[in-house]
């Protein structure tokens, strides 16, 4: 029994790491083990854009909750070669992913471009069902007043 526990407190720990992202933790309250943290993620091929992200966290068990909060901004210089560079396809591509249990769970953020209104699409959602969902949130970030932004054609 003591083995088993020590076993799973260890495991608690490593999924609960710290992580160097964290710009924010929030206790639920006093009789719980859940915390919110916030974290800071710069997108890897457009660095003029930055997401807040927040999700709870259950310290000491094996699997944390899927809700989670994502906002995104233009933090600074977007560029038309930063978007170039980036997967236009229709499914986009992950910028981030974290693990959220030992059960194959994990929390990511896919960038999608919206070529029609020229936005950058960033998806948060978790891999597993819950409560019959697949928990997820989106935020947007327009190229309008960038250098990325391409004027329409006329008629």
């Amino acid at each position: 029994m003591i083995k088993k526990c020590i076993l799973g407190g260890a495991a608690a720990l490593l999924l609960s790491g710290c992580d160097n992202n964290e710009v924010g933790d929030v206790s639920l309250g006093l009789f719980t083990t859940k915390d919110i943290k916030i974290e800071v993620l710069a997108d890897p091929l457009v660095p003029g854009v930055t997401c807040h992200m927040s999700n709870v966290v259950a310290n000491l068990n094996l699997a944390d909750p899927s809700d989670m909060s994502i906002s995104c901004r233009q933090t600074g210089e977007i560029t038309p070669a930063m978007i170039t560079g980036i997967d236009k396809s229709k499914s986009g591509e992950v910028v981030f992913k974290k693990s959220k249990s030992i059960f194959l769970k994990s929390l990511k953020i896919r960038r999608i471009y919206d070529e029609q209104s020229q936005s950058l699409l960033y998806l948060a959602y978790s891999t597993k069902e819950t409560s019959g969902s697949y928990k997820h949130a989106m935020s947007t970030v327009p190229l309008w007043g960038t250098t990325a932004y391409e004027t329409p054609a006329q008629p």
